[in-house]
């Protein structure tokens, strides 16, 4: 039985790894709060999405690509994620200590190295490596620490398939983890609070020079031969920032978006902000399907959208089926005496709007 779970486990994980698109997102406000938001994509099929709750002392054992047999940890922190596909994949999540950790895809550049099965009590599952950091750990040089005795694994058979991920403490410290050449754990300090995809974080960085030239603003009137020229209008200055979908080019759009923008008051202001500057990265449902009848009956790519409140241990939402942000606020929740919870992230997954009735 277990083979065949298994099985059905990296067909799922197949089916929408190449098509696993993310854009991710961080501001400070001033009040001193810390803000990590994102979106999550995947345009073959609507996917089961959910919110888990976690207590203290939830005993949780990894898959591995011969059962699960993975490592077994004891979870030592509350948590609440966000978990795509089934309840042990958490995507996005926060822990009681103001852990943030999200994973974000990372084809044909991340490599775990071989597994050995003989040894795979010693192996993490990829996309449990969130469960285990928020259920295990407070601080990133906790994290550092904790990746020396772990090795990750992928139960997907496709060789191209692999994650990064962006980890965040309650100090405000944001981090970037890509495994590379074998293995290799590699921890990049997230200076500019952005993340996509491929290729790697050192590289994003790198390709921002190519975009040296933009600025915010107006382009003043200038002279060229014989003919005045003059912008067409506000955010001239900004002309030539790539518009294309390609991980590449939402890393500096959302750079440059985040880093132009006002400084946030406040931590509620910062959320909202969040979430109305990743309706830029919205990816129109067919941009990445050769045919029109191979588009699936869903409302978006972008299927669900993210914003954490850090500071004060908050973790919003929306779906492409519910538009409304919702919260949970993890100071509500005992922890200690909480049950593990599966719920899903729309109890309904219905397009519908309200019509206004005036009399």
């Amino acid at each position: 039985m277990k083979k065949f779970i298994l099985l059905g486990i990296s067909v799922l994980i197949g089916s929408f790894c190449h098509i696993y698109a993310c854009t991710g997102i961080s501001f400070q406000s001033q009040d001193g709060a810390h803000i990590v938001a994102r979106t999550i994509e995947w345009a073959a099929t609507p996917t089961p999405a959910f919110y888990v709750v976690t207590p203290r002392g939830h005993s949780v054992t990894s898959y591995t690509p011969t059962g699960t047999n993975g490592i077994t940890f004891t979870t030592r922190y509350g948590s609440v994620g966000l978990a795509t596909q089934q309840a042990e994949f958490i995507a996005e999540g926060i822990n009681e200590a103001g852990l943030s950790a999200g994973l974000f895809f990372f084809s044909r550049y991340g490599d775990y190295g071989p597994y050995h099965k003989e040894n795979s009590s010693q192996y993490i599952c990829d996309l449990q490596v969130v469960s285990w950091l928020l259920g295990s750990f407070s601080t990133i040089d906790e994290v550092k620490k904790g990746m020396e005795s772990v090795k990750v694994v992928s139960v997907n058979p496709d060789p191209t398939s692999a994650l990064h991920w962006r980890i965040a403490d309650a100090s405000g410290r944001q981090v970037v983890m890509e495994i590379t050449h074998g293995g290799q754990v590699h921890f990049f300090e997230n200076t500019v609070g952005v993340l996509t995809n491929s290729p790697g974080y050192e590289w994003h960085l790198t390709n921002l020079n190519n975009y040296i030239g933009l600025h915010t603003g107006y382009v003043s009137p200038r002279q060229i031969g014989n003919i005045s020229l003059h912008s067409f209008g506000a955010g001239a200055g900004l002309h030539g920032l790539p518009g294309d979908v390609t991980p590449p080019s939402r890393f500096v759009r959302a750079y440059f978006y985040t880093a132009t923008a006002a400084q946030p008051k406040t931590a509620l202001s910062a959320i909202t902000q969040s979430f109305h500057i990743l309706n830029n990265f919205d990816i129109p449902l067919g941009l990445e399907h050769v045919k029109k009848a191979d588009i699936p009956d869903m409302p978006s790519t972008t299927q669900w959208t993210t914003a954490t409140d850090i500071s004060n241990r908050k973790i919003y939402y929306r779906t492409a089926y519910n538009s409304q942000i919702r919260c949970i606020d993890l100071h509500q929740i005992n922890f200690k005496k909480v049950d593990y919870q599966v719920h899903p992230l729309d109890l309904v997954q219905e397009e519908k709007i309200e019509t206004i009735s005036i009399k």
